[in-house]
């Protein structure tokens, strides 16, 4: 049985291997879950990198929205630039878009804000690789969430194969 000085010092070694060794720290971790170590677990930090997680998941997913949003106001913008470029952005984006919803049905209520946060990037992304001045852009989404990820919705004219060669 440890005593609280020896806890003392193996949370000032589990601290210090958090900060110079993340991967370490992480198998250490695991390991004693594993074990049901639960007295030896780093629970500040363990508790930190739980929530990032999760943040990660949010950020993600607004990220890959920026990014499809992005596209889709360049295809509507700037038709006679399309690509299969652009086309295949889009379709990853919102094929990984639905992929991380689907492993993470807990995400669907925030998808609202997410969307508009996402627009707000994707504007910025579209501005910038058009060089279309900013305001060529809508201050709000045009898209609904539905339209966004729905596999065929193309704003402008329809995008097929056919239209790319």
């Amino acid at each position: 049985m440890q005593t609280p000085k020896n806890q003392q010092t193996a949370g000032s070694l589990m601290q210090n291997l958090y900060e110079t060794d993340f991967y370490a720290w992480t198998q250490q971790q695991a390991l004693l879950l594993q074990q049901q170590q639960w007295t030896q677990l780093d629970l500040p930090n363990l508790i930190e990198e739980i929530e990032s997680l999760g943040k990660q998941q949010r950020a993600e997913l607004r990220n890959r929205l920026s990014v499809l949003i992005g596209h889709l106001l360049k295809w509507e913008y700037q038709p006679e630039r399309r690509s299969r470029s652009w086309l295949a952005t889009i379709r990853v984006q919102r094929r990984e878009s639905l992929k991380l919803l689907r492993d993470n049905p807990s995400l669907k209520p925030y998808l609202d804000e997410a969307l508009q946060e996402a627009y707000e990037n994707g504007r910025d992304l579209a501005s910038g690789e058009t060089n279309l001045p900013f305001s060529t852009f809508p201050q709000e989404c045009p898209y609904t969430l539905e339209e966004t990820l729905r596999e065929v919705f193309y704003p402008g004219e329809p995008a097929t194969d056919e239209v790319m060669e």
